[in-house]
């Protein structure tokens, strides 16, 4: 939060032509500070999806598709390398064992390099969008390395667009009242979502989910999975916004990447709100290009189940990873064939004459649903998730009194305090969705007078030192 100061203020007091410069040296400093070597990666990579984006533009026919294809392989090949090599290594070591064959497949101890999955699809985006032509190739080798290399969104997005992106740096940014304050109340809101909430129950969640079999009760592994729907959450949309207010403090417009994603109806409602620059990436790159709803009903499913399994795997090297992606493909399959179903229930129930009931009971089931993926993809194993649904429901009448509850929360490491701070915290982001989900609340705040906005700022500051942790705890999609 020091650095980003720093890095505005010289860039508004710098002419134009020199603040590219600045951004970049700031951003590669940025990324040195995590694994110093890595940054090598990032440059080489750089120059070949340069290089392969004028190309592309200046070739005819098949020499177009083979340049694109060395773009793809050589960056998804380096993501292959980095994040799946160990976990190929180990689950082809397993299958020679069942086999009978005797193998030591070597595992490479090594560092993931930070936000390779973010950088290296915003990398891609570019070179196909330059193939598919609805991008000019970048001429500038400087803004075309600003692109990939823009330290508030490097390590953990959004993935940008080319088309979004790169104009906005070839245009000359003035110090603007508006996008300063929108930004900074971005990043006090996204910076509160992630110390007053993410934070707090980020250690109860991990006691849980690090030991299931010592917690094999109902409340606890219900509690886990809720507070863990709700860490994610906050963790990743508090960076995002933080992300988001960094570049339009500066003059930039990023992408939204959540919109409410747990005020949805239907789980393919959930996956347009939820981290909407990797969903709609799958979208159009993978589900498009399979055909996507235009064929036939089963390809239709299985190009919806392909996409979810490879966004699974694109989260992590682990079954749990992969199982996650493919429930929430299987989810959106059973939508499409229950369709019929619901609408003779829905009329069964007379729900349309009660919108407002029926529009409750969408969202508890779509949560329910989501809660319940998220904990194949907070399990350190498989054999825990399956544990930990296994004992959802294992509990005895007298486990749902406030004592019972209350010794388990203790029990799990969440204090009364914590609870409450965290909890009212709670009560606000959902009462900030809600206003939301009638119209841009970012609108209607700028509207109330400078006093009041002010005293808000105050108020939600000092929230954050009061009932904020602050310690070691980074952002989840940081380790993607």
């Amino acid at each position: 939060m020091v650095y980003f100061p720093i890095v505005t203020i010289v860039y508004f007091l710098l002419q134009k032509n020199q603040r590219v410069w600045w951004l970049l040296a700031a951003s590669f400093y940025f990324y040195m500070a995590f694994i110093p070597k890595y940054a090598l990666i990032l440059v080489a990579l750089i120059v070949v999806d340069y290089t392969a984006g004028l190309l592309i533009e200046r070739a005819q026919g098949r020499k177009r598709k083979a340049v694109l294809v060395w773009s793809l392989l050589a960056n998804l090949s380096m993501l292959a390398f980095f994040k799946y090599f160990n976990f190929m290594s180990a689950n082809a070591s397993e299958l020679l064992r069942v086999l009978g064959i005797k193998a030591d497949l070597p595992y490479l101890d090594f560092i993931l390099p930070i936000g390779l999955s973010f950088h290296t699809f915003q990398s891609l985006s570019y070179t196909i969008e330059v193939y598919l032509g609805r991008q000019k190739a970048e001429r500038d080798f400087l803004i075309y390395s600003l692109y990939v290399m823009f330290y508030p969104q490097l390590v953990a997005g959004p993935i940008e667009r080319p088309q979004n992106l790169l104009p906005q740096f070839h245009a000359k940014m003035s110090i603007d009242y508006n996008n300063v304050t929108t930004g900074l109340r971005l990043m006090l809101w996204g910076l509160f979502k992630k110390v007053v909430i993410a934070d707090v129950v980020a250690g109860p969640v991990g006691r849980v989910f690090s030991t299931p079999q010592n917690y094999a009760n109902g409340p606890f592994l219900i509690l886990a999975a809720v507070m863990f729907s709700v860490q994610i959450f906050c963790d990743f949309s508090g960076y995002s916004d933080i992300a988001i207010g960094a570049a339009r403090v500066m003059g930039f417009k990023l992408m939204t990447n959540f919109r409410q994603p747990y005020w949805s109806r239907s789980v393919a409602e959930f996956w347009k709100r939820w981290h909407i620059s990797l969903s709609t990436w799958f979208r159009d790159y993978v589900y498009v290009q399979l055909g996507g709803n235009r064929v036939g009903r089963i390809r239709w499913q299985r190009n919806l189940l392909i996409t979810f399994l490879l966004s699974g795997f694109w989260h992590g090297a682990n079954w749990t990873y992969i199982v996650w992606g493919g429930l929430n493909g299987l989810y959106l399959i059973g939508e499409l064939w229950t369709e019929g179903l619901r609408r003779r229930i829905v009329s069964l129930l007379c729900l349309a004459r009660a919108p407002v009931l029926h529009a409750a009971i969408q969202r508890v089931i779509t949560y329910s649903l989501i809660t319940l993926a998220w904990i194949f993809f907070r399990a350190q194993s498989l054999a825990d998730a399956t544990f930990f649904v296994r004992h959802l429901f294992d509990f005895a009448p007298h486990d749902w009194y406030w004592s019972s509850l209350e010794e388990s929360l203790f029990k799990i490491g969440l204090s009364r305090f914590a609870l409450a701070s965290s909890g009212a915290a709670m009560v606000l982001v959902a009462l900030v969705h809600a206003l939301q989900q009638r119209g841009s609340i970012g609108v209607q705040f700028g509207r109330l007078p400078v006093l009041v906005r002010w005293i808000c700022y105050f108020g939600l500051a000092f929230y954050i030192l009061f009932a904020g942790r602050f310690g070691s705890d980074q952002f989840i999609y940081f380790q993607f």
